[in-house]
């Protein structure tokens, strides 16, 4: 889910499962049993330990009292001391793990005195806040403020912005600063939609640090009362051995199927994706054990960087546990997060589909078989150690949708499958294990925070200016009523930003800028949402950025950028799906329910279809097409997803009667497959394949 390791592209301390080149540690603690390296930690490493530990449980427990309405003793938080409070816990971790320069190597929990200083001031400003938070609120300190309580506002705002450069990188950092500045020369803007209401620099400091818009705004409310949560079930779901029972669990329903080896590595990046959200943290964790399993089952290294590249990006838009943007939607929309969920499922569904209906279809042209079922766990071993996860999901799928209560659900989950793990002999989580859960907490709830207080100054600039409603406006008049035209600009400007921003940064100023203007347009607002969210993630796969398939690459030892073409390639449907159910929002469950089930049957045959095409060959039906019969059948794929009757219809029609026809006259792979590999593939370049068309 941590957007700081999806834009760096660096892993954050999660061990790679499995890969024993990379033990199971996490900051200097070893989990597994062992000795470890937690012995070698000095004294100072220890404070600090103990610190980050000391503030995480603190933090988690203050946003479980907040969730779950505890409140002992009749001791309650107002929202902004609350907010103080998180940001005392967590964003003050980001200085103890992050480090102010790239190439730094110390070791971990070695805390240098400029950072340690920045923690102590970190914690004392917001704690200072949090004491005051009655007196901010009734005596209007974001615009009348003591003389400490500004000078600790504009401590607060160069915190936040270090915070945010360390986490999401100079670039976002530069964004944000930038906006949130703009307040100061708003007035002075020669362009007419631009201009705003002027604030002097130590009123803008004072909103900005004191005010309930901008860095205490819709982002971090959203991150305080929901995300931490789920953070945690996610920590708690890898930590007792999710990653390595999803892989089993892919390898026993495709292991044996044709090209059964890449089709494991797009079931388990989905999977992981459910966990973690994040493309580049799915690479790094499944892709050490796919790639080289899809290498050697027959695919060219390209095509296996590509694969998982392009199935890993699909986590931050794949339900229980989706990417931070989706999060954030919750407080912009005001609806449920089990409805965000539920609406992101049938695109995530199409997108998968169309991986898989790629994958398959490349198989089947080239003649790459299965695993054998000698080297294939066994389902019943798989299930007797993996029953908790199926379990914790369930439970947590069970409460968003039944109690309908998004804060407190992952907490339940994570809670029910913790003391699972604390209490089952074979694979119980030791005392190191615990210890573990709670740092790999405390430093992805101190990323997340740290980013999104800093996108938090993008919204308050915006706030206080009075720009946003300008700028939605002046979007619509530019198009006139042209809804497709704006969808396209809209695509576009989401993967400039995405190329340089978070997700969840894009998202938030395109949720302000872009998505009303949709709405306006007659866009349904869920789908207009969800339609940033899509192609602000896009730019993992895309060229020149491609953050997730630069780091396949890095795995497979291939070109990147071959490698990030490669995935676009089968990744494609994902720039398709958002257009369609911009303009059908039946596609994200905004319907009825038969229009929904009509809708999204017939995008499933048209997502299979569009695969098909651009692999020029139809699985199931085993028909090879020609050049011109792709064009026909992506036509046809593409006219089964939009929202008229007439054009799914004629769409249908095309696609049944052209496969068919070439069925019908011999069109389909000839010549029998190559002799298997180590594991039951070709053993060469994939990518060499050939098909023989006879028509």
């Amino acid at each position: 889910m941590s957007d700081v390791i999806d834009d760096q592209g660096r892993a954050t301390g999660t061990a790679v499962p499995g890969d024993p080149n990379r033990p199971d540690t996490v900051d200097g603690i070893d989990d597994s049993g062992g000795s470890g390296t937690a012995g070698r930690l000095t004294a100072w490493q220890w404070f600090w330990l103990g610190f980050v530990v000391t503030l995480t449980v603190v933090g988690v427990l203050v946003v479980m009292n907040q969730v779950f309405f505890w409140n002992p003793g009749g001791f309650t938080l107002l929202l902004n001391a609350f907010l103080y409070v998180v940001l005392a816990c967590f964003l003050s971790q980001v200085f103890v793990f992050i480090r102010a320069r790239k190439g730094d190597q110390r070791p971990r929990f070695s805390v240098p005195w400029y950072d340690a200083v920045l923690v102590a001031v970190c914690v004392v400003t917001n704690l200072y806040f949090a004491v005051h938070a009655e007196n901010i609120s009734l005596e209007g300190w974001d615009y009348a403020a003591p003389p400490q309580a500004v000078v600790g506002a504009f401590v607060l705002w160069l915190l936040v912005l270090e915070a945010l450069r360390r986490t999401a990188g100079t670039v976002v950092t530069v964004i944000a600063g930038a906006f949130s500045l703009y307040p100061l020369v708003a007035a002075g803007m020669p362009i007419g939609f631009l201009k705003g209401v002027p604030f002097p620099i130590e009123r803008a400091a004072t909103v900005h640090a004191l005010g309930p818009d901008s860095i205490l705004g819709l982002p971090l409310q959203t991150a305080g009362g929901i995300l931490v949560g789920f953070l945690v079930f996610g920590v708690v779901l890898q930590r007792s051995g999710g990653a390595d029972f999803f892989i089993g669990l892919a390898r026993v329903v495709f292991g044996r199927s044709r090209g059964g080896s890449a089709k494991v590595a797009v079931a388990s990046s989905a999977s992981m994706g459910m966990m973690s959200g994040s493309a580049v943290s799915n690479v790094l964790t499944t892709g050490p054990m796919t790639i080289p399993a899809m290498k050697r089952a027959g695919y060219s290294g390209t095509y296996a960087a590509g694969i998982e590249a392009t199935a890993a990006t699909g986590g931050s838009i794949t339900p229980p546990i989706m990417g931070t943007a989706a999060f954030l939607m919750v407080s912009f929309l005001g609806i449920p997060y089990s409805e965000v969920a539920l609406a992101a499922a049938a695109p995530a569904l199409l997108y998968y589909l169309g991986i898989f209906t790629q994958v398959d279809a490349h198989a089947a042209r080239t003649g790459l078989r299965g695993e054998p079922r000698s080297s294939l766990p066994k389902a019943g071993a798989i299930l007797r150690t993996g029953w908790p996860h199926l379990l914790a999901l369930a439970a947590l799928i069970g409460l968003l949708v039944w109690r309908g209560d998004e804060a407190q659900a992952p907490f339940l989950a994570a809670g029910l499958l913790l003391a699972i793990a604390l209490l089952r002999p074979a694979h119980r989580i030791g005392g190191r294990g615990l210890l573990a859960v709670v740092v790999d907490s405390g430093r992805s709830i101190a990323e997340i925070v740290g980013i999104i207080a800093g996108v938090g100054l993008i919204v308050g600039a915006l706030s206080m200016s009075g720009a946003s409603l300008s700028l939605a406006r002046e979007l619509v008049a530019a198009v006139g009523d042209n809804v497709l035209l704006i969808l396209i600009a809209g695509a576009v400007t989401c993967f400039v930003l995405g190329m340089g921003m978070t997700v969840s940064a894009v998202y938030v100023f395109l949720a302000i800028v872009m998505a009303p203007a949709l709405v306006e347009l007659g866009v349904n607002q869920v789908a207009a949402h969800l339609f940033v969210i899509y192609w602000a993630a896009a730019s993992y796969i895309t060229p020149p950025v491609a953050l997730a398939a630069f780091a396949a690459a890095g795995i497979a030892r291939t070109p990147p950028m071959g490698t990030a073409v490669t995935a676009m390639r089968l990744g494609a449907v994902k720039y398709v799906i958002p257009f369609c159910f911009a303009l059908n929002p039946a596609l994200v469950g905004q319907d009825d329910l038969g229009t929904v089930l009509l809708a999204v049957g017939l995008a499933i045959i048209g997502v299979f279809a569009m695969g098909a095409a651009f692999e020029g060959y139809v699985p199931i039906v085993e028909v090879a097409l020609p050049l011109w019969a792709r064009v026909v059948t992506f036509a046809a794929g593409l006219a089964l997803l939009l929202p008229e009757t007439v054009s799914s219809v004629l769409g249908l029609v095309v696609a049944v009667v052209l496969v068919a026809a070439l069925r019908l006259t011999g069109a389909r792979r000839v010549g029998a497959p190559p002799p298997e590999g180590p594991e039951g593939g070709s053993g060469g370049d994939a990518e060499e394949g050939d098909v023989e068309v006879r028509v």
